[in-house]
């Protein structure tokens, strides 16, 4: 299956605070969830290129978190944290993102968002549906402003590509 003719949908819900990104994949349910959930897999893809995301820390898991490094190809380094407040496996996982220090000391500075991020088996595709909260309009505006829309689409063809 060609990849154009697969879900793409990016769409900002400012009144309710709210990024919506409808993606479809051309694999199977197992193959996409191992590589949102796994360290070895989703350090191939979740950063846009020249960027690489790197794992320190990953315990996928209701109160487990995520702590990664996003490096730029100039030696800049911006760290994460997802902290999983829900796994449902092979249907859904919540969780809250944030900018943080190497350490997972989170970022007051900068938004903290809400990712629900579904699956969907649809036979010989996955359908992923990602809905991402904010607390306030601005920090959707910030989110956008940082490129998050650029890179994410960019990030999810370095998806198709793992996948393939």
């Amino acid at each position: 299956m060609k990849t154009s003719a697969l879900t793409m949908n990016f769409s900002v819900d400012k009144e309710n605070k709210r990024i919506n990104v409808e993606r479809e994949f051309a694999a199977p349910l197992q193959k996409v969830w191992a590589a949102w959930t796994e360290s070895r897999l989703i350090d191939q893809w979740w950063a846009p290129k020249p960027w690489k995301a790197e794992t320190k820390f990953l315990n996928f898991v209701p109160g487990g978190h995520w702590l990664y490094a996003m490096k730029g190809p100039e030696g800049d380094t911006q760290w994460c944290r997802a902290d999983y407040t829900s796994v449902i496996p092979y249907k859904k996982f919540e969780g809250k993102d944030a900018f943080c220090d190497e350490n997972g000391n989170v970022n007051n500075d900068l938004p903290a968002v809400t990712w629900n991020v579904e699956f969907f088996d649809k036979k010989d595709t996955t359908l992923v549906k990602i809905a991402i909260s904010f607390n306030k309009v601005s920090d959707v505006d910030k989110y956008l402003e940082m490129g998050f829309r650029e890179g994410f689409l960019a990030a999810l063809e370095n998806l198709d590509a793992l996948l393939q």
